[in-house]
């Protein structure tokens, strides 16, 4: 006990200095009941490592499915992003005899990622043609497996927008950027986490194998989002019988009332620009580090590790500066600026520089991108009236998962062309790449002209308050 007790106090020492986000616990809202908030963004970045990265390689290695027809089915999460929006308009105005809001609506997401991973195996084994299901009728395959990928798809993007929104009911208004950046750290420990039991699991695959992982994973799913809800939201009948007493309101009306206040629009095209600017290149940088400079596929494979590290980085930087009263705005758009460099080192380092450049380049473009997206949603969350959060945070993650889906998409599509066209022949590997982050590079541009009309009309409402009088505070017991 002793031994337990020391740690603890040495945890307790440690992480108000380097992670800078857990000082929101207070004596109501404590450290360990926010960490188990954050359970349910270990369960969304499991979906998306299960999904993007394991069963991405998986269905076309092992089971030999065409890779038009993986990408297809890796696309149709992306349907159901637009309606973030519709989702945190619907936990706003939830009305519940108890008093809830948006713990009904993580419990239907959760449903929903269970439904998919529970049909997703035996779906994927039919569509290969696996064993008794050679003589299966086509359809029957694709349709189960596009229906456990749109399941598990909405299911996370539900679970994301209403678990964000308790997370902000949770603490202060101030608060805000220090819960943010908490629950997405929470989000990049559960991919790197998951991303390598997941490599462990399926070290020698077999097709029972994998549908054990694939519902391990539901099961799992279903645990830590129950961990995650317990006890988290109040029961309020009080707030039922307000609700049920006032008049309901429509979904237009709501995202009228949104969209009409000053600058909404703006950051939201500022969210959708950078997120391309800085999306495009996901797919993008462990082939080049292999094409280009010759990285081999345990070298490539850490490129990840220091785009995370450099968000990360981001992340902390970004939850101290707001912190201390800095401008979300300010900060997305020097995140951008980051980019900048950062996309040019990768570039130069083809021709000069090499893998320390290329490195470098990787660390600073993780480190805007942590910055840009913690800055946008932050703005977005403090821009939004108190009941509407749900809406606003809906709107951001609407267009940041749209346009980081297509913008993937774009960045494999350009690189294709300039590959496979016989006008283009002849040129280096690292041509169709640089293209590519070329085009990053204007998009971080014009997301960074949008935004300074923004910073300067933030930067005037500061300084046009008046300054309260400074009265001093009551001495705290120590």
């Amino acid at each position: 006990m002793k031994y337990r007790a020391f740690a603890l106090n040495k945890l307790a020492s440690i992480a108000p200095r380097y992670l800078p986000f857990v000082n929101v616990a207070t004596k109501d809202v404590p450290l360990s009941r926010l960490l188990r908030l954050s359970l349910f963004q270990v369960t969304v970045g499991m979906a998306l490592v299960l999904l993007m990265g394991t069963l991405n390689r998986v269905m076309i290695v092992e089971l030999d499915v065409s890779a038009a027809l993986v990408a297809g089915m890796l696309a149709l999460p992306l349907l159901f992003a637009p309606f973030r929006t519709l989702v945190g308009f619907k936990s706003d105005e939830h009305r519940s005899a108890l008093g809830w809001r948006r713990v009904p609506y993580i419990w239907k997401g959760t449903m929903y990622q269970f439904g998919g991973f529970a049909i997703m195996p035996f779906a994927l084994l039919v569509l290969s043609g696996y064993g008794e299901a050679v003589d299966a009728p086509r359809w029957l395959g694709l349709s189960s497996a596009a229906l456990a990928f749109l399941l598990v798809g909405a299911g996370l993007h539900i679970v994301q927008t209403v678990g964000l929104a308790l997370a902000t009911d949770l603490v202060k208004q101030e608060d805000h950027p220090k819960v943010v950046g908490l629950m997405y750290v929470m989000l990049l420990l559960g991919m790197v986490v998951s991303a390598l039991i997941y490599g462990a699991l399926l070290a020698d695959y077999t097709p029972g194998r994998l549908i054990q992982v694939i519902q391990g994973s539901a099961v799992v799913t279903v645990a830590l989002n129950m961990i995650a809800m317990w006890k988290q939201e109040s029961r309020d009948r009080s707030r039922a019988l307000r609700m049920g007493q006032t008049p309901k309101v429509s979904f237009l009306d709501a995202w009228g009332r949104l969209i009409a206040l000053p600058g909404t629009m703006r950051l939201l095209v500022v969210i959708g620009l950078g997120t391309f600017g800085f999306g495009m290149a996901d797919v993008l940088l462990e082939p080049y580090g292999g094409q280009a400079l010759g990285f081999s596929v345990a070298e490539t494979t850490r490129l990840t590790a220091l785009f995370a590290g450099g968000t990360l980085m981001g992340f902390g930087i970004a939850s101290r500066a707001l912190a201390i009263g800095g401008d979300p705005v300010r900060l997305a758009t020097f995140g951008a600026m980051i980019g900048l460099p950062g996309f040019a080192a990768i570039i130069l380092s083809s021709v000069h520089g090499g893998a320390f450049v290329f490195c470098v380049g990787t660390l600073a473009t993780g480190l805007g991108a942590g910055l840009f997206g913690h800055g946008t949603l932050t703005a977005t969350i403090r821009n939004a009236p108190p009941d509407q959060i749900g809406l606003s945070l809906g709107a951001w993650g609407a267009v940041q998962a749209t346009c980081a889906g297509i913008g993937v998409a774009l960045a494999g599509i350009v690189r294709d062309i300039l590959v496979t066209a016989p006008s283009l022949a002849g040129l280096q590997p690292s041509t169709p790449y640089n293209v590519v982050f070329t085009i990053e590079m204007a998009f971080l541009v014009m997301a960074i002209l949008i935004a300074i009309p923004l910073v300067i009309r933030r930067g005037v409402s500061r300084t046009s308050r008046p300054v309260a009088t400074a009265q001093p505070k009551p001495v705290e017991a120590q």
